[in-house]
Formats: structure tokens, C-alpha cells, sequence
């Protein structure tokens, strides 16, 4: 059986006739059978932690306030004792708790997990007085929730126990103070500051947020041996709690007078700390637990659950409905999806014809510069060598170039028709489902494999008989020319210049024939490639173009039955709003007349829990010493 289930059992046990519980004891067990009701477990376990506490007739009082504004020492003065240590040597981030015992004695109490992270079990372990303040330094950040001193005081003995709430981070120290008290199981609240300057906008908070929790709260002014203006301070601090709303007693106290008047026993100076007025009103808290702070804390606990229940039944009482409220108004929802789906459908058709047609422009624009790159370069090479000797090497850079020109190009198709997909599938709205489909044409993956090789072309290359030939025509010139020029000298028509001339002639004849023949080699070659790479790109151009025109085909098959799909869906759609408004209109209204009846119960619980939670502590006049 966990708390929760504890927690209502004892509460719905019947009240003994010849007994009869208290009111405040009464509307905490109404207020948990309706969290219970209304299935908030949080607020059933808080409501029991409380009815526990408020049913211990110990009164436990949490000191809380910044490090360094005299939380110690104000526990040390008021016990007469060092109980808590002074200082940040060795820091501590532990709570302590101190409570009467016949001899001194300490405990640390660990934290085991349980089904509840906000209680866990606890596992007290004695340790020794000596040397507490290094084992609670040395604590920090294990599982030690917080340490248990017991000392023999009178003032404790009369059911009082004081808290000091250590390592709360005063970045955001309203959580931490809430955590402390939850943890720590406290009644009440006293707040310690200095008196040496006004209540701080963080501090203004944290007592705001303690006001609403804990009655009995007392704002202690500390050093006031220190500030001659502290009751300026106090006057100032007192306007600053009435504008906020926050009931509070407001002590000024000084410690160092105190621990100074206990030394010495002088009862003007102890009068003069302050601390007359503080152990009065604890003592008077602790007397009247059970009939001023019990029903004032059962009616903040009480109101405190009860608006959390109210907050959550007026926010659904308000929510905006999800559904029209009539017929009409969801046909008229469904027809103006469907013209928007209409215009949808309009908006990617066009899409997907202009991106076609987009596309094979650029694509055939790429293919046809890249081929013409390939020419070129092709062009330079055969310029710049015989096509007969390098035919090889020429033949498979050729291939290999207008291979990877294919790849390249449809390379980039195939991306290309990929974002033509998703920029298509944007025009649908957000959440229709709209994906593009996954597909690749058989013929971007097979198209490298399309370019053909260039077979060799018939080159005129020069025999050994052209090139005879070629040398006797030349000659014959030379001899001709040279012998009748030296014929004139009275030579004869055939002598060594002339024959000499002939040969220089017959050399160059062959040489100019050559370089003819390569000439017209070149042209076969160029004229040759040319043709291939046409042909080449009239393919691979064909390809793309099918390639694109399956693709459109596909997308528009795609997202056509897509729109199909979304249509049948909002008239379907609207179809079950028809019928179903009826229905939904009938089951709303009878939850709204739940609600109403439900805060209704709620208001009348809030009326009796505010009229107990009145009898709080209100604000006391500060107390009159001698003149500082």
C-alpha cells in the first residue's frame, strides 16, 4: 500500500461520534477525497504530508534567509548553545534540524529511493556530536538529507524544533525553500536578513511565496547591534510586506548582544537583543498549534489545492473546441479544403510542366557544351599530331572523354529530376503526405554504356613508288632549270649543279607531298570524330529527353493519385463530421454542466478554507528597546 492509498484510507476512516474532529481536520479529508476524485495523487500526497504535520503537536520552525545574514548565529543565540557552526569553513549545503533531547546527540538522516522521488525513506544513522560540522561538509552532495541534533533545552522541550536551511541556490530560491520545507516537515517559517538594508525584490518574492504556504511567518532583522537606524528599517521593510500582501512578524534581533547577555546573565541587554520577543512568539505558536496555526494552515493548504483544481477545470472549460460547434460549419471547412486541394492540384501541375521544360533545355544545352569541349580538344590534339602514328592512344582518350561526358551528364539529370520531385512535392500543404516517389530510369543507368567507339577511318599515307614519283617530278625541274642556266656558261645540260639542284627539288616534292597527305589525314580524322561525336550526342540527347519524359510521367501518375487520395480522405472526413456533431455537441454540453457543478462544490470548499485561513497571524508592531 503506497502513501497515497494510506493516505485516503485514513482519511475515510468515520470520525468517532463521542469525538468529533475538528473543522480545519475535516475540510483537509474533503479537499483529499476530491483531489482523489478528480485523480491529482500529487495533491492527495501533499494534503497528507500537511494533515501529519499539523497533527504532530511538535511545532517545527525552518530558518531560512541568504548565506551570511546570521542564520547561525541566530539559532546558537537562541538556544544559548554552538550548536550550528559559524562561518563557511568547511562550507556546508546540509540542512539541520534541532530538536529537544535529554542529552546532546546527532543523527544524519540518509535518503533511500522509494516510489515517490519527493519521498524517499529515511534511514537515520547516529554519529557524534564532535566533528558534526566536518561530516556535514563532507556530506554535500551524497545522500544525506539532512542532520538531526538533539539538545537539552527548555525552550525546545516544549514541542519546538528549528531548522536551518543550508544550499539553497538564491538564483532561483523558491523551489529550494519549498523543497527544504516539504522535505524537512515544517510548520512555519522565519526569514532572516539584516537590518542594515530594505527587503530585497528576491527576497520580497520568497516571503510572498511562503505567505501563501506557511502561516505564522516572522521576518527576523538581524545585527541590529550594528545599524543605530535598524528600526528606520524595520518601519520601512513593514510597508514593503503590506504592499506585497504578505502577513509577517517582524523581529529585530541581535545576536551578538544576546549570546553576550547569556554570558553574563544581564537581563537589560537580552532585553535590548530582541530575543524576549522572539522566544514569546515561538512559544506562543508552539502552545497553539492545534487551535491558530492548524486551521490556518489546513485553510492556505486547502485553498492552495483547491485553485490548482479549479485552474485545470476552468482551463478546460475554456479551451478552445477542436470541432465546429454545428453541421455547417464543418461542411464549409471540408468544401474549402477541397478548393484548396483544387488549386493545390492546379499549382503542381504547372510546376511539373515548367520544370520539365526547364529541364531538358538546360540538360541539352549541358550535353551539347560538354561535347563541344571534347571536340575541341579533340581538334587541338589531331592539329598538333599525325592521326596515324597516335591513333591508339587518340581512339581511347576520345572514348574514355565522351564516356565520362555521359556519366557527367546524366549524372547531373539525375539529380536534377530528383529535386524536380521534392520541388514539386512542396506545393502540396505541410502534413498531406506529399513524398517523392523513389525512382531511376533504366536508361540514365545504362546510357555510359551506349557510346560506341570510333573505328579507325582510311588514312592516305605516301608508298615508297608515290614518293619516287613524287622525287622525279621534282627533280626534273631542277635539272631542267639549273642545266640550261649553266648550259649558258658552256656546260653541259647534265653536270653536278644541275643534278644537285635536282635533288634539293626531289626533297622538297616529297617533303610538301607529306605534309599534304597529313594534311588530308587530319581532315578524314576530324570530319570522322565530328560524325561520332553527333552521333553520340543525338543518343545520349534522346535518352535524357526519354528519361525525362518517364520521369514526368511517373511524377504526375504519382501525385495525381495522391490528390485522389486527399480528396476521398476531407470528403470522408467530412462526411464523419456530420454524422458525429450531434453527438459531440450532446457529450460537451453535459460535461460543461460537470464542470460547472464541480466548481461549484470547489467554491463552497474555497469559502470555508479561506475562512480558516483568516485566523492567521497578521502583522505585529516591531517591539520597543532602548534607544540604540
Amino acid at each position: 500500500m503506497d502513501i497515497w492509498e494510506a493516505g485516503l484510507e485514513a482519511q475515510s476512516r468515520p470520525a468517532s461520534p463521542r469525538a468529533p474532529q475538528p473543522r480545519w481536520l475535516d475540510l483537509l479529508e474533503r479537499t483529499t477525497r476530491i483531489c482523489a476524485d478528480h485523480e491529482r495523487p500529487d495533491l492527495v500526497r501533499r494534503l497528507g504530508r500537511r494533515r501529519a504535520r499539523l497533527l504532530d503537536p511538535q511545532l517545527r520552525v525552518m530558518v531560512v534567509g541568504e548565506a551570511g545574514r546570521g542564520k547561525s548565529r541566530l539559532i546558537n543565540a537562541l538556544l544559548g548553545a554552538e550548536v550550528c557552526p559559524v562561518g563557511d569553513d568547511p562550507p556546508r549545503s546540509v540542512t539541520m534540524v534541532v530538536q529537544h533531547a535529554s542529552a546532546p546527540g546527532a543523527h544524519l538522516v540518509h535518503g533511500r529511493a522509494s516510489r515517490f522521488e519527493d519521498e524517499p525513506r529515511e534511514d537515520r544513522r547516529p554519529v557524534p556530536v564532535e566533528g558534526l560540522a566536518e561530516r556535514l561538509g563532507g556530506a554535500a552532495g551524497g545522500d544525506v538529507l539532512y542532520a538531526e541534533i538533539g539538545l537539552p533545552r527548555a525552550l525546545l522541550a516544549g514541542g519546538l524544533a528549528l531548522i536551518e536551511a543550508t544550499g539553497v541556490d538564491w538564483s532561483d530560491p523558491a523551489p529550494a525553500v519549498a523543497g527544504i520545507a516539504a522535505l524537512t516537515r515544517a510548520d512555519t517559517v522565519l526569514f532572516v536578513t539584516e537590518a542594515t538594508r530594505e527587503l530585497s525584490a528576491t527576497e520580497l518574492g520568497v516571503l510572498a511565496g511562503l505567505g501563501r504556504t506557511y502561516p505564522g511567518l516572522a521576518v527576523a532583522l538581524t545585527k541590529t547591534d550594528l545599524t543605530p537606524d535598524w528600526r528606520g528599517v524595520l518601519e520601512r521593510n513593514r510597508r514593503l510586506l503590506q504592499n506585497a500582501g504578505v502577513p509577517a512578524v517582524l523581529l529585530g534581533l541581535s545576536a551578538a548582544l544576546r549570546l553576550h547577555a547569556v554570558a553574563t546573565g544581564d537581563q537589560a541587554l537580552n532585553a535590548e537583543s530582541g530575543f524576549g520577543h522572539l522566544v514569546a512568539y515561538l512559544r506562543d505558536l508552539a502552545s497553539g498549534k492545534s487551535e491558530r496555526l492548524a486551521p490556518a494552515a489546513s485553510g492556505l493548504a486547502a485553498r492552495t489545492a483547491l485553485e490548482d483544481l479549479a485552474v485545470a477545470l476552468r482551463a478546460e472549460q475554456s479551451a478552445p473546441r477542436p470541432n465546429p460547434p454545428d453541421a455547417m460549419s464543418r461542411v464549409h471547412a471540408a468544401q474549402r479544403a477541397l478548393e484548396e486541394l483544387r488549386r493545390c492540384t492546379a499549382r503542381w501541375q504547372y510546376a511539373l510542366a515548367d520544370e520539365v521544360a526547364d529541364l531538358v533545355s538546360e540538360i541539352e544545352y549541358d550535353l551539347r557544351d560538354r561535347t563541344r569541349a571534347v571536340l575541341r580538344r579533340a581538334e587541338e590534339s589531331l592539329d598538333a599530331e599525325d592521326p596515324a602514328r597516335n591513333w591508339r592512344s587518340f581512339a581511347e582518350w576520345l572514348d574514355g572523354s565522351l564516356r565520362d561526358t555521359a556519366e557527367a551528364n546524366l549524372g547531373q539529370l539525375a539529380e536534377r529530376l530528383a529535386g524536380l520531385a521534392d520541388r514539386v512535392a512542396a506545393e502540396f500543404p505541410p502534413g498531406a503526405g506529399a513524398y517523392p516517389p523513389q525512382w531511376t530510369s533504366p536508361r540514365l543507368r545504362d546510357a555510359p554504356g551506349r557510346v560506341g567507339h570510333l573505328d579507325r577511318p582510311a588514312l592516305d599515307r605516301l608508298s615508297i613508288g608515290q614518293k619516287v614519283f613524287t622525287g622525279l617530278r621534282g627533280s626534273y625541274g631542277g635539272v631542267l632549270m639549273f642545266g640550261l642556266a649553266t648550259g649558258l656558261a658552256g656546260m653541259p645540260l647534265i653536270n653536278p649543279v644541275s643534278l644537285g639542284a635536282g635533288a634539293l627539288f626531289a626533297g622538297k616534292s616529297i617533303r610538301d607531298e607529306s605534309r599534304s597527305a597529313r594534311t588530308r589525314r587530319q581532315a578524314t580524322v576530324k570530319l570522322a570524330v565530328q560524325r561520332h561525336v553527333d552521333d553520340i550526342f543525338t543518343r545520349l540527347n534522346k535518352d535524357a529527353k526519354d528519361a525525362i519524359r518517364q520521369a514526368q510521367r511517373a511524377l504526375r501518375g504519382h501525385f495525381t493519385d495522391l490528390s485522389e487520395r486527399l480528396q476521398q480522405e476531407i470528403v470522408e472526413s467530412a462526411r464523419h463530421a456530420q454524422r458525429a456533431v450531434d453527438d459531440d455537441a450532446a457529450v460537451r454540453e453535459h460535461r460543461a454542466r460537470h464542470i460547472q457543478r464541480e466548481l461549484a462544490q470547489l467554491a463552497g470548499l474555497y469559502r470555508q478554507a479561506t475562512a480558516l485561513s483568516a485566523g492567521r497571524p497578521a502583522l505585529i508592531p516591531a517591539q520597543r528597546g532602548p534607544s540604540a
